[in-house]
């Protein structure tokens, strides 16, 4: 597989192991969620000392995980000077929960605990203006439906970011840098299915039913067209 023709997915973590033996982990559903314009390698940050050159890559998806920005681990930090290199190389980058605060940290933006705690289950995501003309985000409607689960958030954007989401619990729920790298804070990747397993796993939201989100799940989609439509440009 020629590297400059792939998607890269970045484990920066894995579901519950009970949950990745029936429904498979988040490298699969990530996968699933791109499609096939592009073909996917995955590599686990946690493991990989030397992540690929930008140059190697056609883009780069970043997945959650049950770690903490806010621990520093020494795979994280690494990770997170690899992304600014990506950045600084207009590879197109997707970070989800985990990437999109990773992201934001690596950009110089603040990440910690949410002061009200827990967001989790499926829940209304309300785009603003800039998102109008986004390439991720401008075929979306205004509002939507999108799966969620973290204690941490973006507390403070980096300087040039620029905002196009949030919901009633989260102000940051996505963002962009330059002009091809996103943060999400939701879960494009997660079916109905994962995100009641994690409510059933964590014991919260008593009586919630998660709910399908396809509109929410059409960010993948759009973010592996933007990143054929680049190689396309590049070639």
């Amino acid at each position: 597989m020629h590297g400059q023709n792939c998607i890269a997915i970045v484990l920066a973590g894995n579901t519950y192991p009970h949950i990745s033996e029936s429904l498979n982990d988040f490298d699969q559903w990530i996968s699933k969620g791109l499609g096939t314009s592009l073909p996917h390698r995955v590599f686990d940050a946690r493991e990989e000392v030397l992540l690929p050159e930008p140059s190697q890559l056609a883009g780069v998806v970043v997945s959650g995980s049950h770690a903490m920005v806010t621990d520093r681990e020494p795979w994280s930090e690494r990770l997170a000077g690899w992304l600014r290199t990506c950045i600084e190389s207009r590879l197109p980058v997707l970070g989800i929960c985990y990437g999109h605060q990773l992201l934001a940290h690596a950009m110089g933006g603040l990440v910690a605990a949410h002061p009200e705690g827990l967001e989790a289950g499926t829940h209304t995501i309300e785009l603003l203006a800039p998102a109008h003309h986004d390439p991720l985000f401008c075929t979306l409607p205004p509002v939507f439906d999108a799966q969620l689960v973290h204690f941490q958030s973006v507390r403070q954007l980096p300087s040039e970011a620029v905002l196009l989401a949030r919901s009633a619990h989260e102000p940051h729920q996505a963002f962009r840098i330059g002009p091809c790298a996103w943060g999400v804070q939701f879960h494009p990747e997660f079916s109905a299915q994962a995100m009641q397993a994690y409510l059933d796993q964590m014991q919260i939201a008593a009586g919630q039913r998660a709910l399908p989100t396809p509109e929410a799940a059409r960010v993948l989609r759009a973010f592996a067209g933007f990143a054929l439509h680049r190689q396309a440009e590049l070639a």
